[in-house]
């Protein structure tokens, strides 16, 4: 179920406990070409980090303000409880941790941009996770 989330905006939240291992949500959306994704978005809209857009590799991307579902609310966390992953050119949202109700469902972004990107570039990815080991960004190390 989705609700406000102390991460950001709304969340997902488990309503049952849910074992490690259990897929529990596809990233739907539309799909996308990059010339697609270019022709749709500015640099600086594709640059924030609350577009919903999930890159599958190569030339396609899922674009989940079109056509998504709630795994679009799920937010990041550097302490995830799930992760996503790719099977049969889907994407998938499974749990990694055994999770209890009412916990919000989280997973790491690791969003990439390019390597020497200004610090005012790179703070528009910073967490807010709050995890006790929080590396403070939502980009990968």
């Amino acid at each position: 179920m989705k609700r406000l989330s102390r991460i950001h905006g709304l969340g997902v939240f488990t309503t049952k406990r849910i074992r490690a291992g259990r897929v529990l949500i596809a990233y739907l959306g539309q799909a996308l070409s990059k010339a697609e994704v270019r022709a749709r978005y500015t640099d600086d809209d594709v640059d924030d980090p609350h577009t919903l857009l999930f890159h599958l590799g190569g030339n396609r991307y899922i674009d989940a303000s079109v056509g998504g579902n709630d795994a679009r609310f799920i937010n990041h966390s550097c302490d995830p409880n799930c992760e996503s992953l790719m099977s049969d050119g889907a994407i998938w949202i499974r749990a990694i941790k055994n999770i209890q109700p009412r916990v919000e469902l989280t997973y790491d972004y690791s969003l990439e941009i390019e390597r020497h990107a200004s610090r005012a570039r790179r703070s528009r990815y910073s967490c807010r996770c709050g995890a006790s080991k929080c590396r403070g960004t939502m980009l990968a190390t």
